[in-house]
């Protein structure tokens, strides 16, 4: 099951990104940020009380209470610089740059959690790395032009 929602995961970043992209033409990437920001609030709680899950509130102890603030102020900060990149930026480039965050999170998961890399999963890596930056680079106008 999980599979299904990291896909849909993928799905609605993906959109988001061109949703986002429309937005901001005529707004500061800020003000986008805090109009995004009041929308997922309103539909998270939303859907704690359409399940049911608000009673468990209370029973988060402190630790992961303080993980999941510093999470969300690292989400508002990326978000921020998202919707600053994007605004100013071409979506073509800043999106794979935004997802080589995946990069990062294999490697701390290795050193914080002892997930295990493997020879494909370290390959897979470079390759992200490299389809990055070869996504982001700009072609010289001479050399497009012989191709």
């Amino acid at each position: 099951m999980w599979i299904l929602f990291a896909f849909l995961s993928a799905f609605f970043a993906g959109i988001t990104a061109i949703l986002a992209k429309c937005g901001i033409k005529k707004t500061d990437s800020n003000i986008a940020t805090a109009i995004r920001t009041i929308v997922v609030l309103i539909f998270a709680w939303a859907v704690v009380f359409i399940v049911g899950s608000q009673e468990t509130i209370l029973r988060i102890d402190a630790k992961s209470l303080v993980f999941l603030i510093l999470s969300g102020i690292a989400t508002g900060v990326s978000w921020l610089c998202y919707f600053k990149a994007l605004q100013t930026g071409d979506i073509n480039k800043v999106t794979p740059v935004d997802k080589s965050s995946t990069v990062l999170t294999i490697i701390l998961a290795f050193v914080l959690f002892h997930e295990e890399i493997t020879l494909i999963k370290g390959i897979s890596v470079i390759m992200i790395l490299t389809g990055t930056f070869l996504m982001i680079q700009k072609k010289n106008r001479r050399e497009s032009r012989q191709l």
